[in-house]
């Protein structure tokens, strides 16, 4: 390991900044009355929040808001480690932020043998199914035990179905998974698509329609697209064009409860055609 002065000046700053950090940590943990106050249960909705705050700066490609939410999700990560770090020594509960750090560097370290030993590893393919095959040996005993239960279902959908291929277990081309997404559109399409008179097992319906998101996850890996993305794009799409119209509502005296559907889609078409490049 390089000793400190021998490290390229950068690097000094780097290791710098986060011992400021660590301080900080440590003086607000014994002088901050809220500080002092928090525990793990405590932070975990606010680190959710600030991961999604964090998803929001990386889809507007804010790089400003993305520095900004990485210092809060760092501070985060130090935080949960200092807690840790106040159990006593002997306890299981017991580590900092050097176990933390040293931990995951052992893991990357491990589960790179194509870099760090003399696997050999060509192709991203490759190093997905080495890595897959490697957590199985670490302990795992499956493929998708990795796949935490708390995910949102579409972002859980695309990870069991990455690990599945990582395991070998996928289509072999993307025509054979878009004639899966025909197959699952014309079942429910021929179940479901009833009259508004006639009433449906909505439980089956559900189910049916699961298979078919499922299905349309799988072909958008095939193509690179990520479905949570693409899906979250529509969403403020959908939300700057709706507020356009609101505005466009307020500015002529009227509230949209006040307009018909053909005044609305007016100002739907101007907002379309206004942000057809917003994301």
């Amino acid at each position: 390991m390089k000793e400190f002065q021998d490290m390229p000046l950068r690097r000094q700053q780097q290791l710098m900044a986060f011992d400021r950090l660590l301080t900080i940590m440590d003086e607000l943990r014994e002088q901050c009355p809220w500080d002092r106050k928090q525990t793990m249960d405590s932070l975990r909705h606010l680190t959710i929040e600030e991961t999604y705050e964090l998803s929001d700066a990386i889809l507007e490609k804010n790089n400003a808001e993305i520095c900004k939410e990485l210092g809060d999700i760092q501070l985060h990560l130090v935080f949960y480690a200092k807690i840790a770090s106040e159990a006593s020594t002997s306890s299981p509960d017991h580590f900092d932020m050097a176990d933390v750090l040293n931990r995951v560097c052992d893991k990357l370290i491990s589960r790179h043998p194509h870099i760090y030993g003399d696997t050999v590893a060509e192709t991203e393919e490759q190093v997905k199914a080495n890595w897959e095959q490697l957590k199985l040996k670490e302990g795992n005993k499956s493929v998708l035990g990795g796949v935490p239960g708390s995910l949102p279902a579409l972002v859980k959908a695309m990870r069991i179905q990455e690990k599945a291929r990582g395991a070998g277990f996928d289509w072999d081309e993307k025509e054979q998974v878009w004639e899966k997404v025909e197959e699952e559109m014309q079942e429910f399409k021929e179940e479901f698509n009833v009259s508004s008179s006639q009433t449906i097992d909505v439980q089956r319906a559900e189910g049916e329609f699961g298979d078919l998101l499922f299905s349309l996850v799988n072909y958008a890996r095939f193509i690179d697209i990520n479905p949570e993305t693409a899906l979250e794009r529509t969403n403020k799409k959908f939300i700057k064009r709706f507020q356009y119209l609101e505005e466009q509502a307020r500015a002529n005296g009227k509230t949209l409860s006040e307009m018909t559907l053909a005044e609305m889609d007016v100002y739907w078409n101007e907002a379309k055609s206004r942000f057809r490049q917003s994301y």
